[in-house]
Formats: structure tokens, C-alpha cells, sequence
């Protein structure tokens, strides 16, 4: 996979998020901001974000993600 494609699965399952993702086509790291995450624990946003791509790791098509999930307000401290 490219890392374009995984940013947009994950804001196709999280609109109006802001999505980076860098990687190799094998090991990518994402960087989602959200008011979605707003209040959440830190695994409850891991999860959201790994719901969205959760069918490419089944079929391994995605092998490894990292998640760097933020609040607008955590992201601009």
C-alpha cells in the first residue's frame, strides 16, 4: 500500500479528520487529528483509527501502524 491510500481509508472513516501518513509500503505511521477524539482514552482513539483500516491488516494487505492520535487542542500544544 501507498501511504496516500492508508490516510484515505482512515478519513474516509474518520471525516474531517487531518491525516498524514509516512511509510515504507510496509510500516506506516499516521498522525489523525480530530475533535472525534475529543474525551477519549488514549486506546479509544488508537481503536478508531484501526477500525478504519481494520479489513487491509486482516487481509495483510496493511502489515504495520503506527498511530499518533490527537485532539486540534493536543496537536497545537
Amino acid at each position: 500500500m501507498e501511504p496516500e491510500a492508508v490516510a484515505a481509508l482512515i478519513r474516509a472513516g474518520l471525516p474531517g479528520a487531518e491525516v498524514t501518513v509516512t511509510g515504507d509500503g510496509a510500516h506506516f505511521e499516521a498522525v489523525v487529528v480530530t475533535d472525534a477524539f475529543d474525551g477519549l482514552t488514549p486506546i479509544k482513539k488508537q481503536r478508531m483509527v484501526m477500525d478504519t483500516v481494520k479489513p487491509q491488516i486482516a487481509s495483510g494487505e496493511l502489515h504495520a501502524l503506527s498511530i499518533k492520535a490527537l485532539t486540534p487542542a493536543q496537536a497545537a500544544g
